[in-house]
């Protein structure tokens, strides 16, 4: 395998030859300077994390990021566009949430609600019920209902439970199918009472919440389902864009610690006496709601109608600040495309900066954009795609056809901070994908259009989890590190640059595995 270190190259270089100083060396050093003595990328964060908050597609938090990301990079002298990239039937507003036990010892309760689940009606407290597995247990609770919260079984998944009518339909089937086994578990217990034969209970269909409507017809409070910890939020993708404002979802759909709903139903059982309280401001807003694409351009000199591509998701879900996913990726690429600018750059090549919307619902903001710009992607010399943690740049995977532009590109990295080492690496040829998934590089490469990223590591060991944060409350502005993030935006900046400002294209040759023919 062809390996060469950037640092020994550099030095190389360095030593056998007397290089003159460039108007591209003289950006790129200028681009190292200011992003080491005045780096803004945790200032964007900051912004977008904590002044601005959660960013879900079709909130005004969304709305208020892409007014506030569209303002910063024409302040600093960029081509902007506000571009429309789907809508959502109603839109989502998440307020402020808490939770008590009420009775005995107390307790402040830790939860979460999935995006898109309805809200309390202002403080909410009742008693507690477990949820009923047959008809008959639902007939024996049935007056009691009303409001009570429900502790449904399951493990939290991140989503809500499904209220389609589907669902319903599926639920009768399970609640008719529990009635059978009921009526055979009858039999078997009057038979082990008359015989030496002990036989086994036959099990009950599992299904969280499988009397749903039938609970929210009889007046329940909301249901509760125990949840892992760190608590994961995510949205109704399966009646979200069935939704209108007048077929909400009737009650709250409530992730509850694991450690204290193991408690609570424990509680419930034993019947003993006390309460939960709960205030949930979950708000929605009248739609069609629009949300867009935010297009930042620095265009070419020479090759205007030819580009490079750098980007992140600007969405986010709200049950965090998105401080990771993505401002991890926002941050850094809007940080790089002010290095740029204010270092006077003056690429050969067009540089797109793409923040994209609804990533999270499918990557519908990508999707959308590479269907608008068909005509440009023979001409993109690589899209840079940023949504994989706020770790440090260490590598680049490219081919052998494009190893000697990148290594006079890269020379630079590791002399930006000598703790962070940068190399490259050889890339393995892979199938071209024929269906977008993963992050919103997919859709360009579902095109054929090279998207090169770069290889991240917690390298001075700060204990990064991505799991710990992806999806959950957790998500926050001081789960990013700022060494890295700092490290990104110069790196980010120094790469694209140098690949605008190639006498050509980058080769495509052998960055997808060739299709064999059938014999």
């Amino acid at each position: 395998m062809k390996k060469i270190a950037v640092s020994v190259l550099a030095g190389f270089v360095y030593l056998t030859v007397a290089l003159p100083v460039t108007a591209q060396d003289a950006v790129t050093k200028k681009i190292i300077e200011i992003g080491k003595t005045d780096n803004r990328s945790m200032q964007h964060l900051d912004i977008l994390c904590n002044r601005i908050g959660g960013r879900l597609s079709g909130s005004d938090a969304y709305n208020n990021a892409v007014e506030w990301a569209a303002s910063e990079m024409r302040s600093w002298g960029m081509e902007v566009s506000i571009e429309e990239a789907g809508t959502v039937p109603v839109g989502f507003n998440r307020g402020p949430w808490f939770g008590k036990l009420l009775g005995e010892s107390g307790m402040t309760l830790h939860f979460a609600t999935p995006s898109y689940t309805i809200g309390t009606k202002g403080v909410q407290t009742g008693h507690v019920l477990v949820e009923p597995r047959n008809q008959q247990e639902f007939d024996r609770m049935k007056g009691l209902l009303k409001g009570a919260w429900v502790l449904i079984g399951g493990t939290n998944n991140g989503y809500p439970i499904d209220i389609s009518e589907k669902a319903d339909r599926k639920r009768d089937s399970l609640i008719a199918d529990n009635e059978i086994i009921a009526l055979k578990n009858r039999e078997i217990q009057l038979a082990n009472r008359n015989g030496d034969e002990k036989k086994e209970l036959q099990p009950y269909n599992d299904e969280p919440a499988l009397f749903y409507r039938q609970m929210c017809e009889a007046g329940i409070l909301g249901i509760i389902q125990s949840s892992e910890v760190p608590i994961q939020a995510m949205y109704d993708r399966k009646n979200m864009m069935d939704m209108t404002f007048d077929n909400l979802p009737a009650v709250p759909d409530i992730k509850l610690d694991e450690h204290q709903y193991d408690i609570i139903k424990q509680m419930a059982t034993e019947r003993r006496n006390f309460l939960l309280e709960f205030d949930i401001r979950n708000h929605f807003k009248p739609g069609p709601v629009k949300f867009h694409n935010i297009i930042g351009t620095i265009k070419g000199t020479k090759y205007p109608n030819e580009y490079v591509i750098m980007g992140a998701h600007l969405d986010a879900y709200d049950v965090g600040t998105g401080g990771v996913d993505d401002g991890s990726g926002v941050a850094p690429t809007m940080e790089a495309a002010r290095l740029i600018m204010k270092a006077g750059g003056k690429p050969k090549r067009t540089i797109i900066v793409c923040l994209f919307a609804a990533e999270e619902f499918g990557l519908i903001g990508s999707h959308s954009w590479v269907d608008n710009n068909k005509s440009k992607m023979p001409y993109i010399s690589n899209m840079f795609n940023r949504d994989y943690g706020p770790l440090a740049p260490t590598s680049i995977n490219v081919t052998e056809a494009q190893w000697d532009d990148f290594s006079k590109i890269c020379e630079p990295l590791s002399s930006i901070n000598p703790e962070i080492p940068f190399e490259l690496k050889k890339h393995e040829p892979r199938p071209r994908p024929t269906s977008a998934g993963g992050s919103d590089h997919a859709p360009f490469a579902v095109e054929g259009v090279p998207t090169i990223r770069f290889g991240i590591e917690d390298v001075k060991g700060y204990n990064f989890s991505y799991g710990e944060i992806w999806h959950t409350e957790r998500d926050l502005y001081n789960k990013s590190i700022e060494e890295y993030q700092n490290h990104t935006a110069i790196a980010t900046a120094v790469v694209v640059y140098g690949v605008a400002n190639l006498d050509h294209l980058l080769s495509r040759e052998g960055f997808y595995a060739e299709k064999k023919l059938v014999q």
